[in-house]
């Protein structure tokens, strides 16, 4: 976990923890961008309640993202695989904005690789 991801207390037995989640969201990536959703610092939140429903609030690199759909199925879809998890909800938020200084250092080094200045 980035220390720009919040923390939430250890979920009951049985449930995923935080960073289980936010591990099976690194196979999920915006198609215009070679990066997982996890290293750009798309992810803002993640919850879990007790009955096994995690609710994720992300954002996107740019407002009216013609792929939103796409990687809000992709993340549903990961976060679903894991044990103990009975629904996953995706809300996207636009504040605070997306910017690269929400990147962790995984993220900004694959960047680099694929030729961005970052």
């Amino acid at each position: 976990m980035d220390d720009q991801t919040p923390a939430t207390p250890a979920p009951a037995a049985g449930l995923p923890t935080n960073e289980q989640i936010l591990e099976s969201l690194k196979v999920v990536k915006d198609p215009e961008i070679p990066v997982n959703v996890v290293d750009l610092g798309l992810i803002y939140g993640v919850d879990i309640d007790a009955n096994g429903a995690v609710d994720i609030t992300m954002t996107l690199t740019s407002v009216g993202c013609p792929v939103q759909d796409l990687i809000r199925a992709d993340a549903e879809m990961a976060v679903g695989r894991l044990d103990g998890v009975t629904d996953v909800s995706v809300e996207f938020v636009w504040t605070p904005p997306w910017g690269p200084d929400k990147m962790t250092e995984d993220g900004k080094r694959q960047m680099r690789m694929f030729g961005f200045n970052v």
